[in-house]
């Protein structure tokens, strides 16, 4: 049997016709760039996320730059986020000439540790970026009276956590504002590159309004320098169709989550994801700590069953952030689970079959790793 880490094509399968008459209204009425189509999807969306404003960008990492940059964070500030992350999250920090600074994460969630950051804050510190990673939110009630405190901003990178609950708010709804992507892997993607901002703020709002749109508030007349930061008609209208099947999906990988956990009760030597009490958990990403995880990661691939690793590189420990100076085991966990985590293959349309055969196969490989 062979198992993909993600099958897109048996969502589209499910999906067709609402996709193609979608695609089809957008070529029809050429509003390809912007228009009624992205409009109607900022409206869904902020519903949905619980906020009052969406503003729909070209993709996660231009949500998260767009919201620095509408927040006046520039040379001199500081932006405090976490080393266990895509590079996306520290990157729009750089780009606005900012300095990333960072704290570990929690051994059972692998989100941002509340404790750290507390001694983290510095006269510098501007703002914080939590981390939703995996589809599990940070504990944001710690994080929010840390930067109440200090009178610092509270940014969402909930790239990863479309439909996500933290102590019964939607993720996305909790900070000053939330960078959403629709990457096509993430639970709700697009069918190319996108992404988000959500906030309560309507003028921070208004500002990243102008800024995705070279800096005008109407046409040839631009107040400050922006940049094209606009969705596509198309992406905004497959966002709309996937939009209304987001829960359903969220709930099958969520079963998929409780057929691993059950098939893996019986295995040694590894770490299933921990579901906090406070988290609605969407699982965007299954990952297991394993030990010689790069062996079991080649183990199974032979046996055909794809799996996906994230993150092989801290943050702080890339080349691009080689100049911070951090030695290694500054960050310890998030060093340990670069080392040691492993995605299994997470996807809505996975049957109980693939489920018991990857697990399976995953009790043989670290068998079998730990043997040789």
């Amino acid at each position: 049997m062979k198992v993909p880490f993600l099958d897109l094509k048996a969502q589209y399968s499910v999906i067709k016709k609402e996709i193609d008459a979608a695609i089809q209204s957008v070529v029809d009425s050429c509003a390809f760039s912007g228009g009624p189509f992205v409009a109607q999807f900022e409206k869904e969306f902020a519903a949905y996320c619980g906020g009052r404003h969406c503003l729909a960008v070209g993709s996660g990492t231009e949500a998260l730059w767009l919201i620095l940059l509408a927040m006046g964070i520039g040379e001199d500030d500081e932006v405090i986020t976490v080393p266990n992350t895509f590079i996306a999250t520290a990157e729009a920090i750089s780009l606005c000439v900012a300095r990333p600074a960072f704290v570990d994460v929690d051994e059972q969630s692998y989100t941002m540790d509340p404790e750290l950051l507390r001694k983290a804050i510095g006269k510098s510190t501007r703002a914080i970026i939590p981390v939703h990673l995996y589809g599990q939110p940070a504990d944001m009630d710690p994080i929010l009276e840390i930067a109440r405190e200090h009178g610092l901003a509270v940014i969402e990178d909930a790239c990863q956590a479309h439909g996500s609950l933290y102590k019964g708010r939607r993720a996305g709804s909790i900070g000053e504002a939330a960078a959403f992507s629709f990457y096509p892997g993430k639970n709700l993607g697009a069918y190319g590159e996108a992404g988000a901002v959500v906030t309560n703020d309507p003028e921070l709002a208004e500002r990243i309004r102008m800024l995705r749109d070279h800096g005008q508030r109407s046409k040839y007349y631009h107040d400050v320098v922006g940049v094209n930061g606009r969705m596509d008609g198309i992406q905004a209208a497959v966002l709309s169709v996937k939009l209304r099947h987001l829960e359903a999906w969220n709930d099958a990988r969520i079963r998929n989550a409780a057929r691993y956990d059950e098939a893996l009760a019986g295995v040694t030597e590894f770490v299933t994801p921990v579901r906090r009490e406070y988290a609605r958990h969407v699982y965007h990403i299954y990952a297991v700590r394993v030990p010689n995880r790069d062996r079991v990661l080649e183990g199974m691939k032979e046996r055909g069953i794809r799996c996906g690793i994230h993150y092989p590189v801290p943050v702080t420990r890339q080349k691009s952030y080689e100049h911070l100076g951090f030695p290694t085991g500054a960050f310890p966990v998030s060093e340990g689970c670069a080392e040691q985590c492993l995605s299994l293959p997470m996807f809505p349309e996975l049957t109980e079959e693939q489920i018991r055969f990857v697990a399976e196969s995953l009790a043989e490989t670290l068998e079998s790793s730990v043997r040789s």
